[in-house]
C-alpha cells in the first residue's frame, strides 16, 4: 500500500483537479472556506468565489427564499381566470337554456291562414287565451281541480295585450261577447267559408275552427291586427303556479263557488295551482258573472307575470327550469313566436301589475239575446290609440 502524506490525495482521487499549468491543486473539502453542504458563507448561490452559479457535485439546489419558503400566489391572475371561467359557464348555461326552452314551445298556430287582416300598428299585440283543455290530466287531477271531464276544448278566457312604447294595455274580451263570424279559410280543410252575418258568442269561433278562426273573428270585429297568439290549458296553468311556489294576491272581497271549487276570504294570501285555477274560473259567484271574472283573470295574470319575471326566478336555474318546464309543454303559440316575444309578453303583463300600464274590459254598451254588445265608438277609438302607440284613455266596463 503506497504511503500517503498527510494532506495529500491519492492519485485515483486527483483526476479533474489538475490546474491548466499542469500543477496539482490540493484537494479542498470545502470546510476551509466555511461552506456547509455547498452553501457559501456569504449566502451566495454558487460554490465559486464571488458567488458564481456553480454547485459542487451532489449538492441540492438552494431554496429560492430560504429553507421551506414558497412563492407568493398571483391573486390578480387567479381572479382573472376565475372571472373568465364564470362568464363562460354563464354564457353556456344561457345558450343551453334558450335552445332547451325554444325546443319545448308548441308552435301549432299558423296565422298565415288568417285572411283579410287589418294593417299593422306601432304596438306588438298578443291574443292570450286560457282554454279548458284537460290534456295530460289524470282523473284525479280533474277531480282535484274541479274541471269536469268534457271532451275537446273551449276558450275559458280571452284577452288582448298591447305592448306599446306609450304604455302597455290589457283588454279582456268576455266570452259572451256578441260578434260576427266573417269569411274565413278553414284551418284544416283550406276551404273558404263565406261570411253570412251570423252572430254568435265570441268563444263559439274557437269551438268552430280553433285559434285561426278566433284570431280572424277578433280582428274582424275590432279592426286590430293580432301579431302573436298564446294559449294555455288548465293543467299548464296550475303547474306554472305550483312551480313558482304559489302566487301572492290580495283579494278584496271573499267569495265561494261550488262549481269552480273557490272558497276565498278577503286579504293578502298565496294561491297554489288549484286555488289559482278556481279564482280565474269563478263566474257564478258574481252578479255580472263574465265581466267580474275577466277582471279577476286580469288581476291574477298580472300578479303571475310579476312574480315569474323577477330576477329571483329568471336568474335562478332552480326556479327557472321548473317554471319553464311546467308551462312550455302545454303552451301553444303561433309559428312566428320566439322566446324573446314570449318574454316581452310576460314583462308587458308585469308592467300592468306594477302600475305602468292599464287593464280594462272591452267597452260594452248593452246586450243582445244574453250576449254582451261592444260599444262601437269606444272600440274604434281604443283601436286607433293602440295602432298609433298613443296612451290609452278609453275606459271599459
Amino acid at each position: 500500500m503506497p504511503h500517503v502524506r498527510p494532506g495529500s490525495v491519492p492519485p485515483q482521487q486527483r483526476q479533474g483537479y489538475d490546474d491548466v499549468a499542469g500543477h496539482t491543486a490540493p484537494y479542498d473539502s470545502g470546510y476551509n472556506t466555511g461552506q456547509v453542504y455547498g452553501i457559501p458563507r456569504d449566502g451566495g448561490h454558487g460554490g465559486a468565489p464571488g458567488g458564481g452559479g456553480g454547485r459542487g457535485p451532489g449538492t441540492p439546489p438552494p431554496p429560492p427564499y430560504g429553507p421551506g419558503a414558497r412563492s407568493a400566489p398571483n391573486w390578480g391572475r387567479r381572479i382573472k381566470v376565475g372571472s373568465i371561467t364564470v362568464a363562460v359557464v354563464v354564457l353556456a348555461t344561457t345558450i343551453g337554456t334558450y335552445f332547451w326552452a325554444d325546443g319545448k314551445m308548441r308552435r301549432e298556430v299558423d296565422l298565415s291562414k288568417v285572411v283579410e287582416r287589418p294593417q299593422e300598428g306601432d304596438c306588438t299585440t298578443y291574443l292570450i287565451v286560457g282554454s279548458d283543455s284537460r290534456e295530460g290530466m289524470t282523473a284525479e287531477d280533474k277531480k282535484r281541480l274541479h274541471t269536469g271531464s268534457a271532451d275537446g276544448k273551449r276558450t275559458d278566457s280571452m284577452m288582448i295585450l298591447a305592448a306599446c312604447g306609450s304604455g302597455n294595455t290589457m283588454i279582456s274580451l268576455p266570452r259572451d261577447s256578441d260578434v260576427e263570424i266573417p269569411t274565413f279559410v278553414g284551418s284544416e280543410s283550406g276551404k273558404t267559408f263565406k261570411g253570412t252575418g251570423r252572430r254568435v258568442k265570441l268563444n263559439a269561433a274557437y269551438a268552430e275552427d280553433g285559434p285561426e278562426l278566433l284570431v280572424r273573428t277578433v280582428e274582424h270585429n275590432t279592426g286590430l291586427r293580432i301579431d302573436h297568439y298564446a294559449e294555455i290549458g288548465f293543467a299548464g296553468f296550475a303547474n306554472i303556479v305550483d312551480a313558482l311556489g304559489g302566487v301572492e294576491l290580495t283579494i278584496d272581497k271573499g267569495f265561494k263557488d261550488k262549481k269552480s271549487g273557490a272558497d276565498f276570504k278577503a286579504g293578502k294570501q298565496t294561491l297554489d295551482g288549484e286555488q289559482a285555477l278556481a279564482f280565474v274560473r269563478t263566474r257564478y259567484a258574481f252578479a255580472e258573472s263574465d265581466l267580474a271574472r275577466t277582471k279577476n283573470q286580469q288581476k291574477f295574470l298580472a300578479a303571475l307575470a310579476n312574480q315569474a319575471a323577477t330576477p329571483g326566478t329568471v336568474l335562478n336555474p332552480f326556479a327557472l327550469y321548473p317554471t319553464l318546464g311546467a308551462g312550455l309543454d302545454t303552451l301553444i303559440v303561433d309559428k312566428d313566436m320566439s322566446l324573446f316575444d314570449l318574454a316581452e309578453m310576460f314583462f308587458a303583463m308585469k308592467s300592468v301589475n306594477g302600475g305602468d300600464g292599464k287593464s280594462m274590459n272591452m267597452p260594452v254598451s248593452g246586450s243582445r239575446g244574453g250576449n254582451l254588445v261592444w260599444d262601437r265608438t269606444k272600440v274604434k277609438e281604443l283601436v286607433r290609440q293602440i295602432q298609433n302607440d298613443e296612451k290609452v284613455t278609453v275606459t271599459g266596463n
